[in-house]
C-alpha cells in the first residue's frame, strides 16, 4: 500500500499581497485626513516600508493594510511589525517584514507536536517546510487538525497532497 503525504508550509500569495497594497494606496489617496501628506508604501519580496508624516497616520495606514490583507485571505501573522523610526523631514517610517517559510525552530515545534500525539505518521523537516506522511489518510487528517491547533506565530498552509 502506498504512503500518503502532505506538506506544511508558510508562504505568501504575492498577487493577493500586491492587491491588498494597491487597495491600501488607493484608499489612502482618497481619504481626507491624508490630504497633502507625504505618504509612501513601498514593498519588496521580503518587506513593506511605510513612510508618512506622523505616528497617527502610520497607525491608520497599518489598520487599512491589515483589513485589506485579511479580506484577501492573508494571515496577519505574516506581518512582522518593526519599530517606528524617524525619517527625513519630521516623518516616521516603519518596516514590516514578511514572514515566509518555516524556520528550523518552528519546524521543530511542529514535528515534536506531531510525534507527541503518537499518531502513526512520519514528520520530517525539508528545507523550509515539513513533510508529513503515513499509510492512513485518517491519521494524516488527525495530524492536519493537530497542526491547525498549534500556537505558532507564523501562518501555516497545507500543500502537495498525495
Amino acid at each position: 500500500m502506498a504512503d500518503f503525504s502532505f506538506d506544511v508550509v508558510s508562504k505568501i500569495d504575492a498577487q493577493e499581497l500586491d492587491n491588498a497594497l494597491n487597495q491600501t494606496r488607493k484608499e489612502i489617496e482618497g481619504r481626507f485626513d491624508f490630504k497633502n501628506s507625504k505618504t509612501t508604501i513601498d514593498n519588496t519580496d521580503k518587506d513593506i516600508t511605510i513612510t508618512t508624516d506622523d505616528e497617527l497616520k502610520l497607525r491608520n495606514i497599518i489598520d487599512v493594510l491589515q483589513s485589506r490583507a485579511n479580506k484577501r485571505g492573508i494571515s496577519l501573522k505574516t506581518f512582522d511589525m518593526g519599530k517606528v523610526e524617524p525619517a527625513a523631514g519630521n516623518a516616521v517610517r516603519q518596516v514590516i517584514a514578511l514572514r515566509s517559510g518555516i524556520a528550523k525552530d518552528k519546524a521543530k515545534i511542529v514535528t515534536e507536536a506531531i510525534k507527541a500525539a503518537k499518531l502513526k505518521v512520519n514528520a520530517q523537516v525539508q528545507d523550509e517546510q515539513v513533510r508529513v506522511s503515513s499509510k492512513s489518510k485518517d491519521d494524516l487528517q488527525k495530524a492536519q487538525a493537530l497542526v491547525k491547533g498549534l500556537d505558532v506565530d507564523i501562518p501555516l498552509q497545507f500543500t502537495n497532497y498525495r
